[in-house]
């Protein structure tokens, strides 16, 4: 028997399957092109996607766990139930879903809602289910390192109340520990929801300065301004997207992605060693690094 990989050609699915094989677990991925795929040596790699039925209900032959992480699409909630439907239907009931923090708060912005509907769906099926609920990824950072560096601009309107970024490679080692634990574990360990989070809440100033800081140089904070955001995401994507982008950001600058009390230290427990920060991320983007 063996667990179960989606989406793990993506910044967080590919350290989850460094991290199982490291571990020693047994691995499947399921991926649209197994010729692209670049894996460890003993990795299983199933050719399909969460909306081939046919090849979903192959790559479930011989799982019995599962991790689940289905890309922001117009039909992500489809490919959600339907993947959560084909496990049910294979006997697979222990599994870990990668939701997103403040899921049953921010529902006002689509796929938000799509995770806290999956969430429902796993909590009424009686999974033996973590969930896991990760903040803004401080991986994002890759996609505007060049306007920081190059325009001395922080441009993303993360706004003033604060948000604990979280690393990719903390997201995937939480999730192969919990998928190994419940993959060992009973079938009717009941579900249970993890944030994920960094070590320090920041602000746009906040990261403005630690940018600053670490370039020697002044790097200003380009202000909270979701529209404005909505139209520079619109020149490379598809418009519905920027707009959801959109609604994201403005819960960021409303409300924040803020730890819960003892998130951090819980975070700390579980993988016996601090939190990667963001300071230390930047610090790695710099060419001379």
């Amino acid at each position: 028997m063996t667990i179960l990989v989606t989406g793990a050609t993506g910044r967080v699915g590919r350290h989850v399957v460094d991290q199982l094989v490291k571990r020693g677990a047994p691995v499947r991925v399921l991926t649209r092109d197994p010729s692209k795929a670049d894996f460890p040596a003993g990795v299983d790699v199933a050719q399909g996607d969460l909306l081939d039925i046919d090849a979903l209900r192959a790559a479930f032959a011989g799982v019995d766990t599962l991790f689940l992480l289905n890309a922001v699409t117009g039909d992500e909630f489809t490919q959600a139930i339907i993947t959560l439907n084909i496990a049910r239907e294979a006997g697979v009931r222990r599994l870990v879903y990668l939701s997103v923090i403040h899921a049953d708060r921010f529902v006002n912005v689509p796929h938000f809602a799509v995770k806290l509907g999956a969430e429902r769906m796993i909590e009424q099926m009686g999974s033996s289910a973590t969930i896991l609920r990760p903040t803004y990824f401080i991986d994002n950072e890759l996609m505007i390192k060049d306007v920081i560096i190059n325009h001395g601009v922080y441009p993303m309107p993360i706004g003033g109340k604060g948000v604990a970024m979280v690393d990719a490679r903390d997201i995937a080692e939480v999730a192969a520990i919990e998928l190994i634990r419940r993959r060992q574990g009973p079938a009717d360990v009941p579900v249970e929801t993890i944030n994920l989070v960094g070590p320090d809440t920041l602000t746009g100033a906040d990261v403005a300065a630690i940018w600053s800081g670490i370039l020697g140089r002044p790097i200003a904070y380009g202000g909270d301004d979701p529209s404005g955001f909505e139209r520079t995401m619109a020149g490379f994507m598809p418009k519905w997207m920027a707009y959801e982008m959109r609604l994201m950001a403005e819960r960021y600058v409303s409300d924040g992605m803020i730890p819960e009390a003892g998130d951090v230290e819980r975070l700390t427990r579980i993988l016996g060693r601090p939190l990667h920060s963001y300071r230390d991320f930047a610090r790695g983007l710099l060419p001379s690094a």
